[in-house]
């Protein structure tokens, strides 16, 4: 069977997802409320995992167990790293690092996950030119591009951190789940792509900017969404 799965940290990032699924049903695993249905003529599961890497983890591994989607989507808001982004600007995952990972003392890259090996976990190929197809005629008057995206347990709100993120990992945006899906979605063979808007910049005004902008940010990311799953046709 073939079913997408999608994925928000908060209730603004799966809105727009619950008000368009058709024959809605609501299904509770782990404490975790899934909404199961059609979008755009495709069966479909959402959930809201909660903030940060251990929400996330344990949601994406949930809907795999139970759904056993065909492809997983994490939609919704992110701060800028790159000076080139602004508010509603749209990310594309080329791939994700959980920059907050940290083994260099046994030897590790910093990011890495010592018992894997790995410090990045690539976006599907498919869904990243779908995802990207889809930004060239729905996003108007705003940039979208495929950049590395950074996950990590932190809102981020420093210049200095952000100059570091940027430069050392080499990250377009910085969010708290990405990261743990990625690498969920790798352990199962399960193809996975992460969609962001910019809400704030890290920066010591993320926190107002952010309270501004998330609403319509995430709104933005929901959209691309919404075209990806119109056009994806599994692998």
């Amino acid at each position: 069977m073939f079913i997408i799965g999608i994925i928000g940290a908060v209730d603004r990032e799966i809105a727009l997802f619950c008000e368009e699924l058709k024959d809605k049903k609501t299904i509770t695993k782990a404490s975790l409320t899934f909404f199961t249905g059609t979008l755009e003529g495709r069966d479909a599961v959402v959930v809201k995992c909660g903030v940060g890497k251990v929400n996330a983890a344990i949601c994406t591994q949930v809907m795999i167990d139970y759904f056993a989607p065909s492809a997983i989507i994490c939609t919704g808001v992110a701060g800028a790293l790159r000076e080139d982004l602004d508010i509603g600007d749209i990310v594309i995952s080329r791939d994700v690092v959980q920059h907050d990972v940290d083994g260099t003392a046994f030897g590790h890259e910093l990011g890495e996950i010592p018992n894997l090996g790995i410090k990045a976990f690539t976006a599907d190929e498919t869904l990243v030119q779908i995802a990207q197809e889809v930004a060239r005629k729905q996003v108007k008057g705003r940039r979208a591009i495929t950049g590395r995206i950074l996950s990590g347990d932190q809102f981020i709100s420093s210049k200095e951190k952000v100059k570091f993120l940027r430069s050392f990992f080499d990250g377009a945006c910085v969010e708290m789940e990405g990261g743990a899906i990625g690498q969920v979605c790798y352990l199962n063979k399960v193809p996975f792509l992460i969609i962001r808007s910019i809400s704030d910049r890290a920066d010591g005004k993320a926190v107002s900017v952010y309270e501004t902008f998330a609403d319509e940010a995430a709104r933005n990311s929901s959209h691309i969404v919404l075209g990806i799953i119109k056009l994806y046709e599994g692998a």
